[in-house]
């Protein structure tokens, strides 16, 4: 082999890893539609994580639960398997990220239960509300840097170069969604966080779309960038068919 083609092998970046799930799991709509009717409640979880390597957790938003919640998800999940978690409204919403060790300290004494299970974590900022960067720079020095944190930005206001400053030098991903108009594809890390929010969380994408995505994504793999990308058209089930068909259309470009 030539020295010149073993160079080039040796400096070839890694390939990212690719994880794609659902935001949530457990919606009765989704029997039949996708877990089969003879499937108690309980079962759902190992049927989605025979076809899925993670998933996203929204009620951790809306009240953090017991300690013994993220054990027992620790306990179900299959090896490999990873939880991404949505960051507490407490921290978000209604300190606006004031404070930060007082709400972060609480969630991450039971997030880190999960141990290898835990995935990133995601700050949804609220909309209508103006830029902070000097705040957000605060939380995200507070926030345990051995975890991957992803923010993302409800507000057009907040999407600028200063912001992204703020994310790069702390290596936290910018949430990259369809909820506001043309959402800029920046990449503020080694790895990046994707949602997908549907047409107010119903509508299945279309091919042609699924299909543009899994092309972007297979070029981040490629540059050996992580992708996490999760579903959030939860209605009439589309989230998981769509989720599935990503993966694979991603799977035919490697």
């Amino acid at each position: 082999m030539a020295s010149s083609q073993r160079k080039r092998q040796g400096t070839q970046k890694k390939r990212g890893e690719l994880r794609v799930g659902t935001s949530g799991y457990q919606y009765r709509h989704w029997k039949e539609r996708f877990y089969p009717g003879e499937l108690t409640q309980k079962e759902w979880f190992g049927y989605y994580a025979e076809r899925f390597d993670t998933v996203e957790i929204n009620n951790t938003f809306y009240n953090l639960p017991e300690a013994g919640t993220f054990d027992q998800w620790k306990e179900a999940a299959p090896a490999g398997f990873e939880y991404a978690l949505k960051f507490s409204r407490y921290g978000s919403h209604m300190k606006r990220l004031k404070d930060p060790a007082q709400s972060l300290d609480k969630f991450i004494e039971v997030a880190q239960r999960l141990d290898g299970c835990l995935g990133p974590v995601l700050v949804q900022l609220p909309p209508r509300w103006k830029p902070r960067p000097e705040r957000l720079d605060a939380f995200l020095a507070e926030a345990p840097s051995r975890h991957r944190w992803a923010i993302e930005l409800r507000d057009p206001d907040w999407l600028n170069d200063e912001i992204y400053d703020v994310l790069r030098r702390h290596r936290a991903a910018l949430c990259i969604h369809d909820m506001l108009e043309n959402h800029p594809r920046e990449y503020t890390a080694d790895w990046t966080y994707l949602r997908y929010h549907g047409n107010h969380y119903s509508g299945s994408y279309s091919r042609q779309f699924l299909t543009a995505e899994a092309e972007r994504i297979a070029t981040l793999l490629a540059e050996g960038c992580d992708v996490y990308a999760y579903f959030n058209n939860d209605q009439e089930a589309d989230a998981p068919r769509n989720a599935l068909d990503l993966r694979r259309y991603v799977n035919d470009k490697l």
